[in-house]
């Protein structure tokens, strides 16, 4: 147990670079961690290295492992399932694809167009932007593996039973006309060789830093202010756990906004610092992630009003009682 407590430590929590980026603080910079200042320097520089280093490390794997499964490939083997087996799959598979809501889309319209139910495309599209490998390594980092691990389950859960749900209620025809007229997926590609497969995990790292870097930084720069500048009375009093109105507030506060999850992990940490509830703050990374304003409004150029209702008051309604479920076990869990 201590060895595993030891890489936790260091590996994804990274201690050692804690110390570094203190001691740079203090020594070169010439400040003083317990001022605001400091405190905010420090965070800021630990985290943005912290996340760059593992978000490389992980996407590079991640994308490795992807380069198996093309988009036919990956049709092919969804077809051969039906009903919730389907669903779970679809979810599953979301877990290994890297991308923000936005990105997520295309994917969704590739698999609808190929033939595949509404239901599992739907649940590809909820469990992509909310619930990757990525972020359950950063997660664990920022918080623990107890924490990391429910946040897969719940996530997975939400994104089956969202899909199932809407294959229940049949609403195919909701789907705009084009989308399935514009033909199958490309065919098969030919088999990788390992330098390809090396080459190809180098251009998503290179891709996905390119696009999310931004939001990493705002993400971390706002969790730096909220850990080292903002009162924790005025925290506590816009999102205490103790108060019913906060999981559906951090929600929806949300939705507004467009960042992608590596960018709203600094802020939940920083949040949870302050005394919100672990669910409080993981509420509004799912809301921001899942719910985003922009990725709603390019669903809706693929899906009808009422369909994208359905989608909206399903993953919303999963994201409030997942926030009520952390804080209630939040004693547990952290």
């Amino acid at each position: 147990m201590e060895i595993l407590h030891w890489m936790n430590d260091q590996l994804l929590k990274m201690e050692w670079l804690n110390v570094l980026v203190a001691r740079l603080v203090e020594d070169v910079f010439g400040m003083d961690l317990d001022q605001r200042i400091g405190g905010s320097v420090h965070f800021f520089i630990y985290d943005v290295i912290k996340i760059f280093i593992l978000l490389s490390v992980l996407i590079f794997i991640i994308s490795y492992i992807q380069s198996y499964f093309p988009p036919e490939r990956t049709r092919k083997i969804l077809s051969q399932f039906k009903g919730v087996k389907a669903n779970t799959f679809s979810a599953l598979l979301g877990t290994v694809t890297p991308f923000c809501s936005c990105s997520s889309i295309p994917i969704f319209i590739g698999f609808t167009k190929a033939g595949l139910p509404i239901g599992v495309t739907f649940s590809f599209l909820i469990s992509s932007p909310l619930v990757d490998l990525a972020s359950v390594i950063l997660l664990a980092s920022i918080f623990n593996w107890t924490v990391a691990l429910l946040y897969v389950v719940v996530g997975l859960i939400l994104a089956v039973i969202g899909g199932t749900l809407i294959s229940r209620l049949k609403l195919e025809k909701y789907v705009e006309s084009f989308v399935f007229r514009n033909g199958m997926l490309s065919d098969e590609q030919s088999e990788l060789t390992r330098k390809e497969r090396v080459s190809f995990a180098f251009e998503q790292v290179w891709e996905i830093i390119q696009r999310v870097w931004i939001y990493i930084l705002i993400g971390v720069g706002i969790g730096a202010a909220i850990h080292n500048w903002i009162p924790e009375n005025v925290i506590e009093a816009l999102l205490g756990k103790d108060h019913w109105y906060s999981v559906p507030l951090a929600a929806l506060i949300g939705i507004p906004m467009y960042a992608d999850i590596f960018g709203t992990l600094p802020i939940a940490e920083a949040l949870v610092a302050k005394g919100v509830g672990i669910g409080t703050a993981l509420a509004f990374m799912m809301g921001v992630t899942a719910l985003s304003l922009p990725s709603l409004i390019m669903l809706k150029k693929v899906v009808k009003p009422k369909l994208l209702g359905v989608f909206f008051t399903i993953v919303t309604i999963g994201i409030v009682i997942t926030g009520f479920g952390f804080n209630f076990w939040q004693s547990l869990i952290i």
